[in-house]
């Protein structure tokens, strides 16, 4: 799943420059092509399906080369991740109606690859052999109200698999201090946003749950036109799997996760997910000189020289045209400063 644009990392991700074409890890490859990468190691590159919003489509086919034109499908409008699976879905079963389907964020790091692979097998294996719904979870280590929670059963689920439980409720971004309490109870992980399952088991899902998703979507084919396809969009639910489908299936079981993870949503998340220096630094990118500089995050162009002195956990971020310095802790601004800049660049080209 393609489509976003992650708006908190402004001022180096805009709508023309999504989250996910970008390199915010500092390790050459952006975050879609990362997350490609990791797939390539479980299943042929031809099994990969990207689903994206139509502005994206060819900035997709140019990170990614090769894909074949239906390996890319261009939603005409955002409606949340269970339209964008369905349509996916719907995609992949002409192609193989005995499909076991890995669903995931195209824009999430992963620490550990191997264990990565590793964790998506063994769900896969699980999901071939059973109607289930296979999610992934992650051991919390801090309230995050940013992240969705699955309180999940104490007991296994499955013989010798301590790390498989049938999920009991899935909370959406709780308030701090239910997430306080959720973590103390030691009963609850992180939402990754990673499903596994059959399509049998998906279509079943969107037949009882979702049925007017099902039943629009299923139609679709690699054939639909796109006036039938922006009618079907433009008539649909706005609505994520998580809450249509997820928090109301009793076949639902959640693996918790070996591999490092970080949904990397914000630059709070990108401080928190990339080695620090000494000082406590994230210095991602950019030729940083730093005096007396602690507990901050640096994201700049690889060839900027940036001389910083005198500051403790700050947000320095910006590409060519535009300089971010802002406290960590009030990143929550970060929206009204991305609006005051538009709205003083429409008043100067207005002039």
């Amino acid at each position: 799943m393609a489509g976003g644009f992650g708006s908190r990392f402004w001022p180096i991700c805009s709508p023309e420059r999504p989250k996910q074409f970008l390199d915010l890890l500092g390790n050459g490859r952006s975050m879609l092509q990362s997350t490609f990468k990791r797939f390539e190691a479980i299943c042929p590159r031809e099994n990969i399906y990207i689903v994206t919003n139509e502005l994206y489509c060819n900035g997709v086919r140019e990170q990614i080369k090769g894909l074949r034109p239906e390996q890319v499908l261009c939603e005409p409008s955002r409606r949340n991740t269970a339209p964008c699976i369905a349509y996916a879905a719907s995609i992949i079963a002409a192609v193989n109606p005995e499909a076991n389907i890995v669903v995931s964020p195209s824009d999430h790091a992963v620490f550990n690859e191997e264990r990565f692979v590793a964790d998506i097998e063994q769900a896969l294996a699980i999901s071939e052999k059973n109607d289930y719904i296979v999610t992934l979870g992650v051991r919390p280590t801090n309230p995050n109200t940013k992240y969705g929670y699955i309180q999940f059963a104490e007991e296994a689920a499955l013989p010798g698999m301590d790390n498989f439980h049938r999920v009991v409720t899935f909370t959406e971004k709780p308030p701090i201090e239910v997430s306080r309490q959720f973590i103390a109870s030691g009963e609850f992980f992180w939402n990754a946003g990673l499903f596994v399952w059959r399509l049998s088991t998906l279509r079943k899902a969107f037949e009882t749950y979702l049925p007017a998703i099902g039943r629009d979507f299923f139609q679709i084919t690699a054939r639909t036109s796109s006036e039938e396809l922006e009618r079907i969009f433009s008539q649909c639910e706005t609505i994520s799997v998580d809450y249509g489908i997820m928090e109301k299936a009793d076949n639902v079981f959640v693996q918790e996760a070996s591999f490092g993870w970080s949904d990397v949503e914000s630059w709070d998340t990108l401080y928190n997910s990339y080695p620090h220096d000494p000082e406590g630094n994230a210095l991602v990118s950019g030729k940083v000189f730093a005096y007396d500089v602690k507990d901050s995050v640096v994201h700049l162009p690889a060839g900027m020289n940036v001389v910083l002195q005198g500051l403790d956990g700050y947000v320095v971020a910006g590409d060519c045209k535009t300089l971010l310095v802002c406290r960590r802790n009030r990143e929550d601004l970060i929206v009204k400063f991305a609006s005051d800049v538009e709205m003083a660049h429409l008043s100067a080209d207005g002039e």
